[in-house]
């Protein structure tokens, strides 16, 4: 038999030749390398990580200004919903003998401030005022924000055509000054 003499194996392991054959060479523990487990990612494994990640911003990109466009188009809506309420219930105010009115005028406010600034009701004895918006809303697609509220609208009288809207001596209608057109295909000045 074979005896292997290992340095770390005590005399007495080394003479019993049943754990000279089957024990395992081991080496010193001040002679062992420990390697700790490969920690972090690969370069080529953070680039590809940041071009999915790019790839997946660019498509939520024109999602974002999609709904960004149609918030404002909801906003527009909704303002010239309120504004020309707020005309119709003047005309109808007029129409009833509530508000002062000659006799060659349309019976609409005479701008879109009167509409906040309110008139006076001359049905009461007290002259209270009337008024039909708390506040005036802005065109949400005016690129202006300097500009009064009222500026930010165009604005149609009594007596132009719907074609061809311009001011006058009342307002009949407002439109937005935008060029752009809405998702529907239809720009938004003829809403």
């Amino acid at each position: 038999m074979v005896r292997i003499k290992s340095p770390i194996h005590s005399s007495a392991e080394a003479k019993s030749p049943a754990t000279a054959i089957c024990a395992p060479r081991l080496l010193p523990a001040a002679s062992r390398v420990v390697r700790p487990a490969a920690a972090g990612f690969t370069l080529i494994e953070l680039i590809i990580t940041v071009a999915i990640v790019g790839i997946l911003a660019l498509g939520l990109l024109p999602l974002t200004q999609l709904a960004s466009q149609r918030a404002k188009e909801q906003e527009l809506r909704a303002a010239l919903r309120e504004i020309r309420t707020a005309i119709d219930e003047h005309k109808k105010a007029a129409d009833e003998n509530r508000i002062e009115k000659k006799a060659d005028q349309s019976g609409y406010p005479a701008n879109l401030e009167a509409l906040v600034e309110g008139v006076k009701d001359i049905k009461t004895p007290e002259g209270k005022m009337i008024y039909f918006l708390r506040r005036l809303p802005r065109d949400p697609f005016a690129e202006d924000d300097s500009l009064p509220a009222a500026k930010t609208w165009g604005l149609r009288s009594y007596d132009s055509p719907p074609d061809d809207p311009r001011e006058g001596d009342d307002v009949f209608d407002v439109y937005s000054l935008s060029q752009r057109k809405g998702l529907n295909g239809v720009a938004y000045r003829e809403w």
